[in-house]
């Protein structure tokens, strides 16, 4: 299938590791010029820059940063003079990963506080950012990265959750406002506990629980997670919009 990728621009965020390296390398496979933007580990992403086969740019950006998300686009549209494709890939977990065992009451103001406003605003002011030069060609795709925790919960992840789920609320409706500008569509990818490049021990300690929930019997592994990201985002996506999909092995 060809999935009319070829030659447009597409943003990964949080590019360097992870489920993201799978998207970006996805996406260079379907013959796009791909954005690897990076937060704190440059080398991974020049690193993959390198692997991927075509053309791609190694960028920073910071959900954290108000100025970030505008500082990216301009230097993509000088870089390629488009944006046709933004994966929200990117997290901030704030002091560290969730704690299962830490009630939720009992995290800080200033920890709590930064994980929503860095992941949630971070993601919507880089989705506006975008959205002009989508508008201008009347053509766009915008995937945002949620998690199964959204829907599913997990002890420890209260504010995590809280965050993605607020990507459920703003891309629904976004799709609405975009699709009267032409074939601009806005969907929700939910991974579950997926096996990548990076959390290798992780999985070896949970792997088995979170197998024993899926109907397949195991765990996804980031390239599979990344195959639905990149059909989404592509040209052969032509009516689905406004979705939250799980990806997660039926999980």
């Amino acid at each position: 299938m060809d999935l009319g990728l070829t030659g447009r621009t597409v943003i990964v965020t949080g590019a360097s590791g992870g489920i993201g390296r799978e998207i970006a390398r996805g996406f260079a496979a379907e013959g796009a010029d791909v954005v690897l933007t990076y937060h704190r580990s440059q080398e991974g992403a020049e690193r993959l820059a390198k692997e991927i086969d075509g053309r791609s740019l190694v960028a920073p950006y910071a959900l954290d940063d108000d100025g970030s998300a505008q500082g990216l686009v301009e230097t993509v549209l000088e870089w390629s003079g488009r944006v046709d494709v933004l994966v929200n890939n990117a997290v901030h977990w704030g002091a560290a990963e969730p704690e299962p065992d830490l009630p939720f009451e009992a995290v800080s103001d200033e920890r709590w506080q930064k994980m929503i406003r860095a992941n949630v605003e971070g993601t919507l002011r880089l989705s506006r950012a975008v959205v002009p030069p989508m508008r201008e060609r009347g053509w766009g795709r915008m995937v945002h990265i949620s998690s199964s925790i959204a829907v599913d919960g997990m002890p420890g992840g209260e504010y995590y959750g809280a965050a993605k789920a607020a990507l459920h609320g703003f891309s629904r409706s976004a799709a609405f406002g975009l699709g009267k500008a032409g074939d601009i569509l806005s969907n929700v990818v939910m991974p579950g506990f997926t096996r990548t490049e990076t959390n290798i021990e992780m999985v070896e300690q949970a792997g088995g629980h979170y197998s024993a929930l899926a109907p397949i019997g195991r765990l996804l592994d980031a390239a599979e997670v990344a195959g639905a990201v990149v059909y989404l985002g592509s040209a052969a996506n032509t009516g689905i919009t406004g979705q939250a999909i799980k990806v997660t092995g039926g999980a």
